[in-house]
Order: C-alpha cells, then sequence, then structure tokens
C-alpha cells in the first residue's frame, strides 16, 4: 500500500475526516495518514484503543515514536496519560494496552537505528523557553542528528516570518488553528513540507503544534 509515500511532496490531512479502519487486533483501529508497505510498513497514523482493548507483543524494527493524544496508553514500561511523547528504539519491544481507552499518533519504521535512545516525556509537566519571536514558545522533546522533535505554542496573533525548512517538516495541530499562505489547519490536521519548501505560519487564534524537522532529507 502506497499512501503519502513520496515524501518529496507536500501533504495536508484533516484527520478527523479519515475513516477508522480496522487493525489486526480487536478494539485497535487507525486512520492511516502516510504508509509504504503492507501490514509491516513504514506508517504515520492516528491510532485509536478501545477501552480493554491490547495489542500484542511485537518488535519495533524500524522504531516507534509516538504522542498520546487522549487517554492512558499503557505498556510494561508504565502508564503514559495524554500529553506524553515516547520513543522506542530500533529492536525494542512491547505489549501496549489501556484500560480506559486511547487515542495517539504514532510514526513507525522512521528512526535511525542508530538512535537508541528510550524517551518518555510527560509534556504536561514540561518547561516552555521563548522562541525568538513575539508569542512563540517551544519545548523540546527530543534530537538526534539533523532530526529535531519538539512542541510549539503560538499566542493569538503570533506571526512568523517566511523560512525554509532545509531538512522538510512535518506538524500535528494538537489544539487550535495554524494558518499560512497555503491554507488554514484546525486542530487534527496533519501537514507534511518537503526538504526545501517555506512557509509563513501564523495564528490568529493561538495553537499548538506538535513538530518535528530535519528528518526528511
Amino acid at each position: 500500500m502506497k499512501l503519502h509515500a513520496d515524501l518529496s511532496k507536500r501533504a495536508v490531512v484533516d484527520t478527523a475526516a479519515l475513516d477508522w479502519v480496522p487493525s489486526p487486533a480487536a478494539g485497535v483501529e487507525r486512520r492511516m495518514l502516510d504508509r509504504d508497505g503492507d501490514e509491516v510498513a513504514r506508517a504515520t497514523s492516528i491510532v485509536r484503543y478501545a477501552a480493554g482493548s491490547n495489542f500484542p507483543a511485537h518488535e519495533h524494527g524500524g522504531g516507534e515514536e509516538f504522542m498520546v493524544l487522549e487517554g492512558v496508553f499503557s505498556d510494561e514500561h508504565g502508564d503514559c496519560p495524554a500529553g506524553t511523547y515516547v520513543r522506542n528504539p530500533v529492536g525494542s519491544a512491547h505489549a501496549p494496552s489501556t484500560k480506559d481507552g486511547c487515542t495517539i499518533f504514532v510514526k513507525l519504521r522512521q528512526m535511525d537505528p542508530d538512535d537508541q535512545e528510550f524517551v518518555r516525556v510527560d509534556t504536561n509537566e514540561g518547561d516552555w523557553i521563548a522562541g525568538g519571536i513575539e508569542g512563540l514558545f517551544r519545548m523540546p522533546l527530543h534530537a538526534y542528528g539533523d532530526e529535531r522533535v519538539g512542541l510549539t505554542k503560538m499566542d493569538p496573533g503570533c506571526t512568523v516570518p517566511s523560512h525554509e525548512h532545509a531538512g522538510g517538516q512535518e506538524i500535528l495541530v494538537l489544539d487550535g488553528t495554524l494558518e499560512d499562505e497555503n491554507g488554514v489547519y484546525p486542530k487534527g490536521t496533519w501537514l507534511r513540507l518537503p526538504a526545501g519548501s517555506r512557509h509563513a505560519p501564523k495564528s490568529a487564534e493561538g495553537c499548538l503544534l506538535w513538530v518535528k524537522h530535519g528528518h526528511l532529507i
């Protein structure tokens, strides 16, 4: 299966408008954002676990990265409430489950095998750093090589000058509404901007973003 599989192409998806697709595990459904492969694939998805559901223990051949959007995600390493950012490196394994249900934004098989750091960050307790532009704040979550991952918060009326993403950028709008010269992106919108692209983001009402850049070279 190929879905937005060409990383050199811009992609914009309103995740709330997508149908839920059943996974091989009962009670686990997916909204597919990009995918290159069948059941074992390089993939970016929104995954919803019903209350009491679980996914069989499995190894991450290409690593796993996810953000808990709703509920509490659990595995043998502990509980991850909404707002938790997790990285499970290449070769790691776990058995996901949830007591009351949860929804996560997850990226599979997109990790450098040399990046072996396990990461778990509760962003609800993280510190915001001024971003150098009035009304812009950042919360770094992980960095390896050219890749940078973090949260970005834009206050109402914040405007960022046009700039280039030499290594590309990926955004999930977690709250509020993001805008640029190409469109308006409400909560739940996923964007992938290829290497060398430019834009001038702004937000009239303010927004909270999950942002990754430098990884699309």
